[in-house]
């Protein structure tokens, strides 16, 4: 419940659900921009694609000769085009919509004198909203009562400095609260709040690309650009052979057609989009798809200990008073004391942190005289220091001004008065209750006798009063969950704000291996290079303040490595944005961690994590695949065209844009659809899918096979042509047994393709339900356009007997299936 960690002030009872409606009928929804067109802007981003302009310059072309039959095949076409990208879209946005409303937050609100959570969105004008530590918050509104309520404003104006609020004081829509709660009343909303104004200012801003997506776009570019130039060569030589411009840009068209990949950018759009939506089934929320991408790269892990590798359970479970030397154990024999005392005074008073939600509930259970309703908080100084420690003043009644400290040990030995033998024995007392796995914190008092209050915790001295230690066992299966981590070959890091003692035993209670390892203080000592080259080396980093994961991330990158970082607080957000894939816990995440990570795990369970890099390789592997496939199939297309000049065997127009687009039509759903659907072997994906961050999608071997393919598929449809045209065949049935070869080398490659190491007829086994129906789909196309009269005239073709076949088949096996007696091998691998 809310209630729980808030108090509900009866003086704000919120909006009632008809004035709610009324504001919203007024002001409409909390959204920082209208919704856009999607049906228009489909239709226009359509037409803009290369080869729809080229589809309807084409059959322009076919209108003014008046060839009808040709025009009217290419508007079919057209048509036929649009239809595969609103299905790709529509499969597209459905996951992308799933996922937004997943991802989208929620605001605390007073409505109807009940305190609940609602969608951002539908948060109206006059609302009464209610913010704490972790928000961002979700509209503009004026502050009506806080307590210790800070914000941070970078994203408004750029300095990341808290900014200290009072009541009357303006609060910003898109700005993260830093710590303390207030309730404010909402003034606007939507495109009326001043972070929609600066938006408007800048205009739409193009989000960045992923290094696959630079690749991606760099090659099609490359290949808009070719194909422009191929475009004007075909069309200035054939206008000057055969003396029409007309029919010269025709040739000019199919040769642009056949060079650009469009299909490319399609089916990694449609692959990303598709992978984030399977990764809702892992309860893992991608608030981008691109963050599909780089799951499966990973090479490096960093965990937070307490709530990923434990329970979060964090109950009292010792505590050590320094005057007398006793220790309590909370677990046999629990027993009240001043050490736990003082630990709740320096507590929050509504505690939603499980350590000192356990002290309040000891404390009410010991305590035989609970005064908390009694007592006035004078002041609160929020966690601060190095390591961190909260201290509070209160006026308690019969007592006066108590002050209380509690925290890192070392921050409290340093403010209270101790001598050097004491703290060695309170140092030795925390090591021993560390090295039993417990997380350890310093309690200590004093007494505040000025009216004036301190203006900080440092101008205050205390009397140190002991160690309270709390016990957060790990998740029973988190030990298979780091082996499983190893063997994806995905090393984990656990970095915690615990003791080194503490950090190690967890450590070697789940798996990880601790030796060497790294403190927060000997990191403070260290240069960048330094860490750089030691960080890669080190699986135990203890005793670490927020500053120092965005330093470990950084080296990690800097090394080479390709860092996954688990987060949940503010402090953790600038480490989770610096690393290739930030990851914010779902449950316990604040706001701001989730807006900074790229993917939000749904149930917090790290588990998960494996399954999705797993996913993420699959997605990496398969459209690998895809664009193997369509490099090989587009090589021999373009090939033949450009040899259709200079071949005097060959027809002297062997293919039209109508056999492009043909050709076009089948790729691009086996790409998108078969490839994205294709199951991978677990033991097929062990290793990152790319050992380094830069690493070119297709080089080396991979991009040599690639090409040899594309090229042995042109050959063999050399040799089919040059065959007919021995045995005395026309250009139209030359035609036809040359398109037949390379509809079945189509087929063949599709089947081939699907593994690199397993032979064609071991594929068989694994299931891949598209795969009959696109192929028989294909071959149906095909079949109609050599069997069907009217269909056969416009794709210029001869009908062909049943022996006629033998040829394009036995080609197209030759020029595909070579590659199976090297799968596996270092040849192709």
């Amino acid at each position: 419940m809310i209630e729980d960690s808030i108090p509900l002030l009866p003086e704000y009872p919120g909006l009632t659900s008809d004035e709610v409606a009324r504001q919203q009928q007024l002001h409409g929804y909390n959204r920082s921009v209208k919704a856009p067109n999607q049906a228009w802007e489909l239709i226009i981003a359509i037409l803009k694609e290369p080869m729809v302009l080229l589809l309807l310059v084409a059959c322009s072309i076919y209108f003014i000769l008046s060839e009808w039959s040709e025009a009217f095949t290419m508007l079919g076409a057209i048509l036929f085009v649009a239809g595969i990208s609103l299905f790709q879209d529509y499969r597209s946005q459905r996951a992308v919509k799933a996922l937004q409303q997943m991802t989208m937050t929620k605001a605390k609100v007073v409505r109807n004198k009940m305190l609940t959570e609602i969608p951002s969105d539908n948060i109206v004008v006059k609302d009464i909203a209610v913010i704490e530590e972790g928000d961002l918050i979700p509209a503009d509104m004026h502050l009506l009562t806080e307590y210790d309520l800070a914000v941070n404003e970078a994203v408004l104006t750029g300095e990341s400095t808290d900014v200290v609020k009072q009541p009357g004081d303006q609060l910003y829509q898109g700005t993260m609260v830093l710590r303390g709660y207030g309730y404010a009343r909402v003034s606007a909303i939507g495109t009326g709040t001043r972070l929609a104004a600066i938006e408007h200012s800048l205009g739409s801003v193009r989000p960045v690309e992923t290094p696959l997506q630079s690749q991606v776009h760099r090659f099609v570019r490359l290949m808009v650009i070719a194909g422009s130039l191929a475009f004007l060569l075909v069309w200035g030589y054939k206008s000057w052979e055969t003396g029409s411009i007309i029919h010269g840009l025709l040739h000019g068209l199919t040769m642009a057609m056949s060079v650009i990949p469009e299909e490319i950018p399609v089916a990694m759009t449609t692959f990303l989009a598709l992978g984030a939506y399977r990764l809702l089934k892992l309860q893992i929320i991608a608030r981008q798809p691109q963050s599909v991408e780089t799951l499966g790269a990973a090479t490096v892990i960093c965990v937070d200990k307490t709530g990923t590798l434990t329970k979060n359970l964090m109950q009292v479970a010792k505590t050590w008073e320094a005057q007398s030397g006793k220790v309590t154990d909370f677990i046999t024999a629990p027993e009240f004391n001043e050490v736990l005392e003082y630990a709740m005074w320096s507590s929050e008073r509504s505690p939603f942190d499980p350590m000192e939600t356990s002290i309040h509930q000891w404390y009410s259970t010991l305590n035989t005289r609970d005064i908390r309703a009694s007592a006035t908080m004078l002041k609160d100084f929020p966690l601060a220091g190095s390591p961190p420690v909260m201290t509070h003043l209160f006026d308690l009644p019969g007592q006066g001004v108590i002050t209380a400290i509690k925290g890192g040990l070392e921050t409290v030995l340093k403010r209270s008065q101790v001598s050097a033998e004491e703290e060695a024995e309170a140092m030795s007392i925390s090591k021993s209750f560390a090295s039993l796995g417990f997380r350890v914190l310093g309690v200590g008092k004093g007494t505040w006798g000025q009216e004036k209050m301190p203006e900080k915790p440092e101008d205050m001295t205390f009397t140190f009063l002991g160690i309270i230690a709390f016990s957060d066992p790990p998740e029973t299966h988190i030990p298979d969950v780091i082996k499983s981590f190893h063997e994806a070959g995905v090393e984990v890091k656990m970095i915690t704000g615990d003791y080194l003692e503490t950090a190690r035993s967890v450590a070697a209670t789940v798996g990880i291996t601790d030796t060497p390892y790294l403190t927060g203080s000997e990191m403070q000592s260290m240069s960048e290079p330094e860490l750089t080259r030691i960080v890669g080396k080190t699986n135990v980093f203890a005793r670490i303040y927020p500053e120092a994961k965005l330093r470990i991330v950084q080296a990690l990158r800097k090394s080479g490595e390709v860092v996954a970082m688990t987060g949940d607080g503010v402090n953790d957000a600038p480490a989770l944005k610096a690393a290739d894939i930030g990851i914010a816990m779902g449950k316990r995440g604040t706001e701001v961690a989730k807006g900074a990570a790229g993917l939000v795990l749904g149930d917090d369970d790290l588990a998960h994590m494996v399954d999705a890099i797993y996913l993420g390789r699959r997605i990496h592997a398969n459209l690998k695949k895809a664009i193997r496939y369509i490099i090989s199939i587009h090589i021999p297309i373009i090939t033949l065209i450009v040899l259709n000049q200079f071949l005097p065997f060959l027809p002297e127009t062997l293919f039209s844009p109508i056999h492009v687009i043909f050709l076009e039509l089948i790729m691009g759903p086996t790409c998108s659809i078969i490839y994205e659907n294709e199951p991978t072997r677990r033991n097929e994906l062990v290793h990152p899918s790319r050992q380094h961050r830069n690493v070119s999608l297709l080089q080396g071997k991979p991009l040599t096979i690639t090409i040899l393919q594309g090229l042995l598929i042109t050959i063999t449809c050399l040799i089919t042509g040059y065959w007919a045209t021995r045995h005395g065949y026309d250009d139209d049935t030359q035609r036809t047994l040359i398109f037949s070869t390379l509809v079945f080398a189509n087929v063949f490659l599709t089947l081939v393709n699907r593994s690199f190491r397993l032979r064609i007829w071991e594929t068989f086994t694994r299931g891949n339900a598209l795969i009959p129906l696109i192929l028989i789909v294909s071959l149906l196309l095909w079949a109609c356009t050599v069997t069907i009269p009217a269909v056969r005239h416009i794709f210029e073709f001869s009908a062909l007997r049943l022996s006629d076949l033998l040829i394009p088949v036995m080609m197209a096996m030759l020029g595909t299936l070579w590659i199976e007696p090297f799968k596996g091998t270092s040849l192709i691998e």
